[in-house]
């Protein structure tokens, strides 16, 4: 996959409709959660994306049997002997912090490197170490790895000094196996906490307020097989729904939970796009020029998804004036700004603040993504931009977006993905279903 690259020509309006993957965002706490189960669990809509290979990697070095059968994933974490995961497990992926939680609720002690990810700047886990820490786990720092015991836990009221995802999925799970009460105060509120609270339901835990920012868990209850299905990946619709913005045409995201993006959609209808929410599906049309947005500033949920910001700017970068990005979440968000710079976008950025100078087109480069969100920024330009672009890093892509060529090429994008060949070797092309290829 590393060597692989994306050749997309631009210009051509997207129309039809594309059915959305499970959340990247949801699936990943949901696996780790299931080493905590006396049964097999089986999770459904479980998206093929590099990061849940590497949740696989973890579930079978500790010991849990996985198998998948299209997109159902079964977990069997009875066999199970292992409380430890190794630097080169960890540095695959920065959500597989949300381990610790689950393997102390397992195994009453856990031991783990610091975890890798995307390099979006400074995201310490010193809110998970420290609510731990408040439910009576002792950790020690040493080498770089975290050694953690919680074998007579105590559930107590925890408040996040920021709502971060991660903390309040680590300390749901972890208060899973504390005897009493947990109340988590000031927690994030995203939808993909929702879901884990509904897998944790499944398997007999007693968890209550996610979506609000308190959840209360009472915890010491025997945890048994369950059955859950993923909720559809509100990032990934609103990657789809930027492409269509980006491009011109008609795309319809399937599948979907439209409140979840109600942000995003505002800001398409604002910059002049045409947005239809239905029960299940948003469809968006866009025929005319777009325009210069509101600032946008990104917030945690239920303010402006921090994910969706990289998409939205390649969308702002040729529209009509100058729209205004804050970046609130991550410092380092802007890293595909120089890479949007090369196809002729006129951004500057100032510490968190980008400014977009919306110019009359793009145009087709050799560009790299840096970061996950930034590809996915980088793919949308693409498709708006005259002649052809050449994207590589298709590493960081492919974490968190199953197939994007496919189902790009089903909407009528000239898009296929390559093999980068060898120096002084040729390479091979492999032609996305749908898609237009000289």
């Amino acid at each position: 996959m590393n060597n692989n690259a994306l050749v997309i020509r631009g210009g051509r309006p997207l129309r039809g409709a594309v059915g959305i993957q499970g959340a990247k965002n949801s699936v990943l706490p949901i696996l780790a959660a299931t080493v905590m189960g006396g049964g097999e669990q089986v999770v459904r809509r479980c998206p093929q994306l590099s990061d849940v290979e590497s949740t696989f990697h973890i579930l079978r070095y500790l010991g849990c049997r996985v198998r998948r059968e299209g997109d159902a994933v079964a977990v069997d974490p009875r066999p199970m002997d292992r409380c430890d995961v190794p630097d080169r497990l960890m540095r695959e992926m920065r959500s597989s912090v949300v381990f610790l939680g689950a393997i102390l609720t397992r195994s009453g002690e856990a031991c783990m490197s610091f975890p890798g990810g995307c390099e979006l700047g400074p995201r310490p886990i010193d809110l998970h170490l420290s609510a731990l820490r408040a439910l009576g786990a002792e950790i020690f720092e040493t080498g770089g790895n975290l050694i953690c015991r919680g074998h007579h836990m105590v559930g107590r009221e925890v408040n996040l000094t920021f709502p971060s995802v991660g903390a309040t999925e680590n300390i749901m799970l972890a208060a899973c196996g504390a005897s009493g009460v947990t109340r988590i105060t000031n927690a994030a509120r995203e939808p993909e906490i929702e879901d884990l609270q509904h897998f944790l339901r499944a398997m007999g835990a007693r968890v209550e307020g996610a979506g609000s920012s308190t959840v209360v868990i009472e915890g010491g209850y025997a945890l048994h097989a369950a059955e859950h299905a993923i909720l559809p990946d509100r990032i990934a619709a609103a990657t789809y729904l930027a492409a269509g913005a980006a491009a011109g045409g008609t795309v319809t995201v399937e599948d979907v939970c439209p409140e979840h993006l109600s942000t995003v959609t505002s800001i398409l209808a604002e910059a002049g796009c045409e947005v239809r929410a239905g029960h299940t599906h948003i469809t968006l049309h866009r025929d005319t020029p777009l325009r210069a947005v509101r600032p946008v500033r990104t917030m945690p949920y239920p303010g402006f998804p921090t994910d969706a910001q990289s998409p939205l700017m390649a969308v702002a970068a040729h529209a009509e004036g100058t729209s205004v990005f804050v970046e609130n979440i991550f410092e380092n968000r802007f890293r595909h700004v120089g890479e949007l710079a090369r196809m002729g976008a006129d951004i500057k950025v100032a510490g968190r603040v980008a400014v977009v100078c919306g110019v009359p087109r793009l145009y087709g480069a050799h560009v790299r993504a840096t970061d996950l969100r930034g590809g996915a920024a980088l793919l949308v330009a693409a498709l708006s931009a005259e002649g052809e672009s050449r994207l590589t890093g298709l590493r960081h892509l492919d974490r968190g977006y199953e197939a994007p060529e496919q189902r790009l090429a089903a909407l009528g994008a000239d898009i296929r993905r390559v093999e980068e060949p060898d120096a002084g070797a040729g390479g091979s092309v492999r032609r996305a279903a749908g898609g237009a290829c000289d």
